[in-house]
């Protein structure tokens, strides 16, 4: 289902409700798709330390605390 952003704002009880049953729901702005309201999946946790994204496959990053750590060594 397509939405506009101004559907989100006065109908985003109707949206959630198709949400709830299981349809997705992508949400235009200006005629061109910006964001995709889907259902939430409980189980599917990201761990607290997890990258994803453009980050996920960087090798800098396999350690995320470590890396963290020494981007803010210089500052703190």
């Amino acid at each position: 289902m397509k939405a506009t952003a101004k559907d989100l704002r006065f109908h985003s009880k109707e949206l959630l409700d198709t949400v709830n049953r299981g349809e997705e729901v992508v949400i235009t702005f200006r005629g061109k798709p910006c964001a995709k309201l889907i259902p939430f999946e409980a189980g599917k946790k990201i761990s607290k330390s997890e990258l994803f994204g453009i980050w996920k496959d960087d090798e800098r990053t396999k350690d995320v605390d470590n890396y963290v750590r020494e981007l803010r060594k210089g500052r703190f």
